[in-house]
Protein backbone atom coordinates (compact mmCIF):
# COMPACT_ATOMS: atom_id res chain seq x y z
CA UNK A 1 0.00 0.00 0.00
CA UNK A 2 1.62 3.37 -0.90
CA UNK A 3 2.66 6.02 1.78
CA UNK A 4 2.18 9.47 1.70
CA UNK A 5 3.85 11.73 4.13
CA UNK A 6 1.89 14.64 4.77
CA UNK A 7 1.73 17.87 7.98
CA UNK A 8 -0.59 17.55 10.75
CA UNK A 9 -2.61 20.37 11.16
CA UNK A 10 -4.95 19.23 14.21
CA UNK A 11 -4.41 16.54 16.91
CA UNK A 12 -5.08 13.11 15.48
CA UNK A 13 -5.14 10.90 19.05
CA UNK A 14 -3.20 7.75 17.95
CA UNK A 15 -1.29 9.56 14.62
CA UNK A 16 -0.19 13.17 16.62
CA UNK A 17 -0.12 16.29 17.22
CA UNK A 18 -0.13 19.75 15.18
CA UNK A 19 3.05 20.42 12.96
CA UNK A 20 4.18 16.12 13.56
CA UNK A 21 5.33 15.27 10.13
CA UNK A 22 3.51 11.83 9.63
CA UNK A 23 3.40 9.35 7.11
CA UNK A 24 0.16 7.38 6.29
CA UNK A 25 -1.53 5.31 3.47
CA UNK A 26 -2.17 7.44 0.35
CA UNK A 27 -5.90 6.76 0.76
CA UNK A 28 -6.33 7.71 4.03
CA UNK A 29 -4.72 11.12 3.28
CA UNK A 30 -6.28 11.69 0.01
CA UNK A 31 -9.94 10.99 1.31
CA UNK A 32 -10.45 11.83 4.64
CA UNK A 33 -7.22 13.87 6.53
CA UNK A 34 -6.92 16.56 3.56
CA UNK A 35 -10.71 17.30 3.17
CA UNK A 36 -11.52 17.36 6.56
CA UNK A 37 -8.47 19.82 7.15
CA UNK A 38 -6.48 17.52 9.17
CA UNK A 39 -3.29 17.92 7.59
CA UNK A 40 -1.85 19.34 4.55
CA UNK A 41 0.75 18.06 2.12
CA UNK A 42 4.53 18.50 2.96
CA UNK A 43 5.66 21.35 0.29
CA UNK A 44 8.02 25.03 0.98
CA UNK A 45 5.28 27.06 1.62
CA UNK A 46 3.70 24.49 4.19
CA UNK A 47 7.22 23.73 5.91
CA UNK A 48 6.85 27.38 6.70
CA UNK A 49 3.95 27.15 8.81
CA UNK A 50 5.44 24.83 11.36
CA UNK A 51 6.15 27.41 13.81
CA UNK A 52 2.67 28.28 14.10
CA UNK A 53 1.55 25.16 13.86
CA UNK A 54 3.91 24.24 17.36
CA UNK A 55 2.93 27.51 19.25
CA UNK A 56 -0.75 26.44 18.69
CA UNK A 57 -0.01 22.71 19.76
CA UNK A 58 1.88 24.21 23.11
CA UNK A 59 -0.98 26.53 24.05
CA UNK A 60 -3.79 23.42 23.62
CA UNK A 61 -1.46 20.96 25.29
CA UNK A 62 -1.06 23.58 28.19
CA UNK A 63 -4.48 24.43 28.26
CA UNK A 64 -5.43 20.43 28.60
CA UNK A 65 -2.78 19.97 31.17
CA UNK A 66 -4.61 22.91 32.99
CA UNK A 67 -8.26 21.56 32.11
CA UNK A 68 -6.99 17.85 33.61
CA UNK A 69 -5.26 18.25 36.32
CA UNK A 70 -8.54 20.46 38.08
CA UNK A 71 -10.52 17.50 36.90
CA UNK A 72 -8.32 15.13 38.65
CA UNK A 73 -8.74 17.24 42.09
CA UNK A 74 -12.35 16.77 41.55
CA UNK A 75 -13.03 13.33 40.89
CA UNK A 76 -11.18 12.08 43.57
CA UNK A 77 -13.80 13.32 45.71
CA UNK A 78 -16.70 11.61 43.82
CA UNK A 79 -18.16 7.75 43.37
CA UNK A 80 -19.62 6.93 40.66
CA UNK A 81 -22.64 4.70 41.64
CA UNK A 82 -23.12 1.65 38.62
CA UNK A 83 -26.31 0.37 39.00
CA UNK A 84 -26.35 -3.25 37.53
CA UNK A 85 -29.23 -6.91 37.33
CA UNK A 86 -27.76 -9.82 38.87
CA UNK A 87 -29.29 -13.23 40.04
CA UNK A 88 -30.00 -14.97 42.84
CA UNK A 89 -26.37 -15.77 43.62
CA UNK A 90 -25.27 -12.46 43.58
CA UNK A 91 -23.62 -12.81 40.10
CA UNK A 92 -23.89 -9.57 37.70
CA UNK A 93 -25.38 -10.37 34.32
CA UNK A 94 -22.43 -9.12 32.29
CA UNK A 95 -19.90 -6.06 33.36
CA UNK A 96 -18.70 -3.18 34.00
CA UNK A 97 -16.30 -1.67 31.38
CA UNK A 98 -14.50 1.91 30.53
CA UNK A 99 -17.72 2.56 28.26
CA UNK A 100 -20.47 2.01 31.65
CA UNK A 101 -18.46 4.44 33.36
CA UNK A 102 -17.53 6.60 30.82
CA UNK A 103 -21.74 7.23 30.13
CA UNK A 104 -22.39 7.43 34.77
CA UNK A 105 -20.19 10.13 34.76
CA UNK A 106 -21.96 11.79 31.76
CA UNK A 107 -24.91 11.12 33.84
CA UNK A 108 -24.58 11.97 37.35
CA UNK A 109 -21.78 14.57 37.10
CA UNK A 110 -22.26 15.73 33.20
CA UNK A 111 -18.34 15.17 33.09
CA UNK A 112 -17.50 14.03 29.38
CA UNK A 113 -14.48 11.73 30.07
CA UNK A 114 -13.27 10.11 26.53
CA UNK A 115 -13.68 5.99 27.71
CA UNK A 116 -9.71 5.79 26.56
CA UNK A 117 -8.87 7.30 29.18
CA UNK A 118 -10.50 5.15 31.85
CA UNK A 119 -8.14 2.18 32.54
CA UNK A 120 -9.18 -0.99 33.80
CA UNK A 121 -6.91 -4.41 33.71
CA UNK A 122 -9.99 -6.21 33.34
CA UNK A 123 -14.12 -5.29 32.92
CA UNK A 124 -15.17 -5.28 36.34
CA UNK A 125 -17.80 -8.26 37.49
CA UNK A 126 -18.51 -8.04 41.41
CA UNK A 127 -20.77 -5.81 43.46
CA UNK A 128 -19.00 -2.94 45.82
CA UNK A 129 -16.11 -0.45 45.71
CA UNK A 130 -13.63 0.00 42.99
CA UNK A 131 -10.77 1.84 42.32
CA UNK A 132 -10.39 2.91 38.55
CA UNK A 133 -7.15 4.71 37.71
CA UNK A 134 -7.95 7.60 35.27
CA UNK A 135 -4.71 8.85 32.96
CA UNK A 136 -6.24 11.88 32.09
CA UNK A 137 -2.88 13.56 30.13
CA UNK A 138 0.38 12.47 29.92
CA UNK A 139 1.06 13.71 33.19
CA UNK A 140 -1.90 13.72 34.87
CA UNK A 141 -3.37 10.83 36.74
CA UNK A 142 -6.46 10.21 39.00
CA UNK A 143 -8.17 7.89 41.09
CA UNK A 144 -11.95 7.31 40.81
CA UNK A 145 -13.90 5.41 42.80
CA UNK A 146 -16.46 2.94 41.49
CA UNK A 147 -19.50 1.52 43.38
CA UNK A 148 -21.35 -1.14 41.72
CA UNK A 149 -24.37 -1.91 43.29
CA UNK A 150 -27.90 -4.53 42.31
CA UNK A 151 -30.85 -3.60 41.13
CA UNK A 152 -32.51 -7.01 41.65
CA UNK A 153 -34.17 -7.20 45.17
CA UNK A 154 -32.82 -10.23 47.08
CA UNK A 155 -34.96 -11.90 49.66
CA UNK A 156 -33.15 -13.73 52.12
CA UNK A 157 -35.10 -16.02 54.18
CA UNK A 158 -34.27 -16.76 58.38
CA UNK A 159 -35.32 -19.68 59.71
CA UNK A 160 -37.06 -18.70 63.96
CA UNK A 161 -36.10 -20.80 66.48
CA UNK A 162 -39.36 -23.14 65.77
CA UNK A 163 -38.44 -23.70 62.04
CA UNK A 164 -40.64 -21.26 61.24
CA UNK A 165 -39.81 -18.78 58.08
CA UNK A 166 -39.24 -15.50 59.28
CA UNK A 167 -39.44 -12.17 57.24
CA UNK A 168 -36.46 -10.21 55.50
CA UNK A 169 -35.60 -8.54 59.01
CA UNK A 170 -35.04 -11.59 60.52
CA UNK A 171 -38.19 -11.19 62.70
CA UNK A 172 -39.78 -14.84 63.24
CA UNK A 173 -43.41 -13.97 61.45
CA UNK A 174 -45.91 -15.77 64.07
CA UNK A 175 -49.93 -15.33 63.82
CA UNK A 176 -52.40 -15.98 66.86
CA UNK A 177 -55.52 -18.05 65.97
CA UNK A 178 -58.59 -18.21 67.84
CA UNK A 179 -61.81 -19.95 67.84
CA UNK A 180 -63.72 -17.60 66.01
CA UNK A 181 -66.98 -16.51 67.94
CA UNK A 182 -70.27 -18.75 67.09
CA UNK A 183 -73.52 -16.93 65.59
CA UNK A 184 -75.57 -15.79 67.88
CA UNK A 185 -78.99 -17.11 67.03
CA UNK A 186 -81.57 -14.81 66.23
CA UNK A 187 -84.13 -13.28 68.75
CA UNK A 188 -81.50 -14.46 71.46
CA UNK A 189 -80.76 -12.18 74.05
CA UNK A 190 -76.81 -11.33 74.16
CA UNK A 191 -74.98 -13.18 77.39
CA UNK A 192 -76.91 -16.23 77.09
CA UNK A 193 -74.94 -19.36 75.90
CA UNK A 194 -76.80 -22.01 74.57
CA UNK A 195 -76.28 -25.81 75.79
CA UNK A 196 -73.82 -27.65 72.98
CA UNK A 197 -74.62 -30.67 71.91
CA UNK A 198 -77.33 -32.68 72.01
CA UNK A 199 -77.26 -34.44 75.60
CA UNK A 200 -80.60 -34.59 77.40
CA UNK A 201 -81.23 -32.34 80.36
CA UNK A 202 -80.42 -34.11 84.15
CA UNK A 203 -84.07 -33.94 85.91
CA UNK A 204 -84.44 -31.75 89.13
CA UNK A 205 -85.05 -33.94 92.18
CA UNK A 206 -88.75 -34.13 93.18
CA UNK A 207 -89.35 -31.83 96.12
CA UNK A 208 -90.47 -33.38 99.37
CA UNK A 209 -94.06 -31.90 100.51
CA UNK A 210 -94.89 -30.40 103.66
CA UNK A 211 -96.10 -32.89 106.19
CA UNK A 212 -94.71 -35.78 104.99
CA UNK A 213 -93.24 -37.65 107.80
CA UNK A 214 -89.80 -38.52 107.76
CA UNK A 215 -88.52 -42.43 108.91
CA UNK A 216 -87.18 -42.07 112.12
CA UNK A 217 -84.27 -44.74 113.35
CA UNK A 218 -85.07 -47.41 115.77
CA UNK A 219 -84.17 -46.39 118.92
CA UNK A 220 -82.16 -48.85 121.66
CA UNK A 221 -82.01 -49.25 125.31
CA UNK A 222 -79.38 -47.10 126.84
CA UNK A 223 -76.35 -48.94 127.25
CA UNK A 224 -77.15 -51.93 124.88
CA UNK A 225 -75.56 -52.61 121.85
CA UNK A 226 -77.71 -53.21 118.94
CA UNK A 227 -77.63 -57.00 117.69
CA UNK A 228 -75.64 -58.07 114.54
CA UNK A 229 -77.64 -59.74 111.77
CA UNK A 230 -77.38 -63.62 111.97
Amino acid sequence: MPKTEIILTHNIVGLGGESDQVKVAAGYARNYLLPQGLAVPVTHANKRRLESLRQRRAEREAHEYNTMSELAKGITKLTCVVKVKTGDDGKIFGSVTSGTIADELKHQFDISLDKKKIHLDHPIRTLGEHEIELRLHAEVKATLKVRVESTTLQIVPTDGPDGQTGDRSGGVRTEKRGRRPEPRPEGKPEGKVEAKGHAEARPKPEAKSEGEPKAAAPKGKKGEKPERAK
